[in-house]
């Protein structure tokens, strides 16, 4: 794997246990855990691309409802994925992809000393929307896209399936399991 960043993607509070909660979101945890300490002993750049609404962001929360509004405990990122302040990144985002109207394309050209990251790898939550979403977007902008197929997950087991399905198909999309990523990074 060229040059890879981990991208963390709403491993916060209302997705794990609030009101926008995936009911089988703690499979992932420890996946994500082990991802974490395999990126960071390794040096790699881990970038948290998370909610952070303000009350009126009107075209999401009411679609939505309110959540991950900024400054509440529904925004902090879980206590099990909590990130490193000395050496990850957080992105704070108001709509569904970590690279709309963010400083996260800049942030991975900086990457391994201005040469930037090549290849994302995209955990977390939810794989039809928001894992989507950054995922065309690092497709759009060159970046090669995995996707961690049991460090992700929706709302339901159709739609886990059917998003895969569909960011392999449309933006060519490696779906690999957290064992097969760990051991492409490591190697």
């Amino acid at each position: 794997m060229e040059r890879p960043a981990i991208l963390l993607i709403d491993v916060q509070n209302d997705f794990v246990t609030g009101p926008m909660k995936v009911e089988r979101a703690a499979a992932i945890i420890p996946m994500l855990q082990r991802l974490l300490t395999t990126a960071r002993l390794n040096k790699m750049p881990v970038v948290y691309c998370v909610d952070s609404h303000y009350p009126q962001d009107a075209e999401v929360t009411m679609k939505w409802g309110k959540h991950a509004i900024k400054g509440t405990v529904g925004a902090q990122i879980i206590p099990e994925l909590k990130p490193d302040e000395t050496k990850d990144y957080v992105v704070e985002k108001r709509t569904y992809s970590g690279f709309f109207e963010t400083g996260l394309d800049p942030l991975l050209r900086s990457f391994y000393k201005g040469e930037g990251a090549r290849t994302v790898v995209l955990g977390g939550l939810h794989t039809q929307l928001c894992i989507r979403h950054t995922a065309a977007d690092a497709f759009f902008r060159g970046y090669r896209v995995v996707v961690a197929k049991d460090g992700v997950e929706a709302f339901t087991k159709e739609e886990q399936e059917q998003a895969l399905k569909y960011l392999e198909y449309v933006y060519g999309a490696r779906v690999l399991n957290v064992d097969e990523v760990i051991w492409e990074l490591v190697r």
